[in-house]
């Protein structure tokens, strides 16, 4: 891997194409989507602090073996250290929070919350960033946001206390990407995944240390988690290969991709199909993040394992 810091995010390289790049990036898609039905299944017998403790586990031990690869272990010698341990912390509270609740969280309803981060990344891009928002671009964020109310709506069978858990990982998701814009470019991606890595993996192994069940999954079951973070971990280094190769504005609107995968799993796998409203909310959210993307408004660049 180059030493230069902008290397994980050069555009695009003489070695990728268009063509690899998308499908890299419907792979990533398809592995976190697998990923969250996977968690969602093993949370019906499996604590959600004791899930996070082993996907982090695998994590590090990826970002450890691309650090290993790109030749720099020093990461306490790494610029804007500050931001990289608050970069850390949103994303591990934002896999805290996600994985809480998909406890008592139908599948789709849930992905389609999460999927409001970069509606909200827009609205908070003028406050953080500096950056100006046309009145089009606040009509389409208002739109996902009335999606979202539609699938939270008042008198829905959603679970409060799990509905919150969701819209605090969103706005957290959000601050994650804004402060992975603010690093790109000053930070190698190595490093960046590493750091995250580390953070999640304290942050979310203190209270799963805590909160031990009296007895521990059998082995084979602490294996098949741990390869469950594994692959999750490997979809973020497609995620990452993807964006070396196309542009993140073409990249961007495909994204909703994965919120219609969570529809189908959780219609056909888990029986728990959205109604008429949550559907129709579940559409203004594609549609308003679909239009950000495609106006080249800030959106997600890669989508972190939440995860």
């Amino acid at each position: 891997m180059s030493r230069n810091p902008a290397a994980a995010f050069a555009l695009p390289s003489a070695a990728g194409t268009r063509r690899q790049g998308i499908a890299l990036f419907f792979c990533a898609l398809v592995g976190f989507a697998c990923y969250d039905a996977f968690c969602k299944w093993m949370l019906r017998e499996i604590p959600a602090p004791l899930m996070n403790l082993t996907r982090y586990i695998s994590v590090s031990t990826i970002a450890l073996a691309w650090l290993l690869q790109a030749g720099d272990l020093r990461l306490w010698r790494t610029p804007c250290k500050g931001r990289l341990f608050v970069r850390g912390l949103m994303l591990g509270i934002v896999a805290t929070c996600f994985m809480g609740a998909l406890v008592t969280m139908p599948l789709a309803e849930a992905t389609a919350i999460y999927f409001t981060a970069p509606l909200m990344m827009v609205a908070l891009s003028p406050a953080l960033l500096g950056e100006s928002v046309g009145r089009a671009q606040w009509g389409a964020v208002l739109a996902g946001f009335a999606g979202m109310l539609l699938i939270v709506r008042p008198g829905g069978d959603l679970p409060w206390f799990g509905t919150m858990l969701m819209v605090v990982s969103a706005v957290c998701y959000a601050m994650f990407q804004l402060l992975t814009r603010q690093l790109a470019g000053h930070v190698s991606g190595a490093v960046m995944y590493a750091w995250t890595a580390l953070v999640c993996l304290l942050l979310t192994g203190i209270p799963a240390l805590l909160m031990l069940p009296g007895t521990l999954p059998a082995w084979p079951v602490l294996l098949l988690m741990m390869a469950g973070g594994a692959c999750s971990g490997a979809a973020q280094l497609l995620l990452l290969a993807a964006f070396r190769r196309v542009a993140a504005s073409t990249l961007a609107p495909l994204n909703y991709f994965q919120l219609l995968l969570a529809v189908l799993i959780s219609t056909f796998v888990f029986r728990r199909p959205p109604d008429g409203i949550a559907l129709a909310g579940i559409g203004l959210i594609m549609l308003s993040g679909g239009y950000l993307a495609w106006r080249g408004r800030p959106m997600s660049s890669s989508k972190p394992s939440h995860a």
